[in-house]
């Protein structure tokens, strides 16, 4: 299967063994996600649609992606213009982020409506997130949703993390709206309930599967930290609990490595508790190391069966 995964990476500055020395890494959600995608299933074909600029830290970006074995054929690039940037500052053992994103190429990334629609044609998957749609413009929105309106259409599986940033956004309301917006043409919908709880007033994670189904996505998969994964496909429904650890560093990317999970799994046609399985373990050996991007074992995808359950 050939996987699309759509919006930012960022410059990331993490602090380094010496005091005042920072170590410069490249990270973002949909970026995270598919990372873990390529580590986990080097086979598979995973691409990155985003837009970059043309100095000489986006070229570095673009050095990362191929690194990473991720297709970066999709990648514009935008004159004058540079990535956005976050900084991580350590306090007491607590972390905090400082953003400089304004100037983001990313935010210019549905510019060009021809090679978005043709990147979608050629793959299967697609995955955006509520980021993704927080840094464009109305009309670059409504140029990206309706471009995977006519994908889904055409039996492209889309899939969606709505990802609740308030900050990214004018007001509640719009964001609320194009969230749902967004979920209106997903197959998928990976929310967590504690962001759903809080800006949607769900009462629990079956109103947060609810509501997602109602908006027309056929798998809901609903995290919520260590507690259990509430989920719905079709007409089947359930709760997994997430195995206990006892030791997490950092939780940063543990949203963005357990949708690689459920996306590898369900690129494989694999039972849906089997992903859900793959995804606590390979989140669970996410927050036990530091930063976004983790090394982890590809057998971890041993905990797939792949056997094409059309009841999972």
């Amino acid at each position: 299967m050939r996987v699309l995964a759509i919006g930012e990476c960022m410059a990331e500055l993490a602090p380094a063994a010496e005091p005042d020395d920072y170590h410069l890494g490249f990270a973002g959600d949909t970026f995270n996600t598919a990372w873990y995608l390529a580590r986990l299933r080097p086979d598979m074909d995973v691409s990155f649609f985003t837009a970059v600029g043309t100095d000489p830290l986006s070229y570095q970006m673009r050095e990362a992606f191929a690194t990473s074995g991720i297709d970066s054929s999709y990648v514009l690039s935008v004159p004058d213009s540079t990535v956005g940037l976050y900084m991580i500052s350590l306090e007491n053992g607590e972390r905090s982020f400082s953003y400089w994103r304004g100037q983001s190429a990313a935010r210019q990334l549905a510019t060009n409506p021809q090679l978005l629609a043709r990147a979608m044609t050629e793959v299967d998957l697609i995955y955006f997130s509520g980021i993704t749609l927080a840094i464009l413009d109305v009309t670059s929105r409504e140029i990206l949703l309706d471009a995977l309106r006519v994908a889904r259409a055409s039996g492209k599986v889309i899939a969606f993390d709505p990802n609740l940033r308030p900050r990214l956004w004018s007001g509640t309301s719009e964001m609320t709206a194009t969230i749902m917006q967004g979920a209106t043409v997903s197959d998928i919908a990976l929310p967590s309930y504690e962001d759903e709880a809080e800006w949607f007033g769900d009462d629990d994670p079956i109103a947060t599967v609810d509501r997602y189904a109602s908006a027309g996505a056929t798998t809901i998969v609903v995290k919520n930290g260590a507690d259990a994964v509430h989920f719905r496909h079709g007409d089947m429904s359930g709760v997994m609990p997430v195995p206990p650890l006892n030791h997490v560093i950092d939780t940063t990317a543990a949203g963005d490595s357990f949708n690689a999970g459920i996306l590898a799994g369900i690129a494989e046609n694999a039972p849906l508790n089997d992903s859900i399985t793959l995804a606590c373990r390979l989140a669970g050996a996410v927050v036990q190391g530091k930063g976004a991007l983790v090394p982890i074992d590809p057998t971890l995808f041993d905990a797939v069966s792949v056997k094409g359950n059309e009841n999972a």
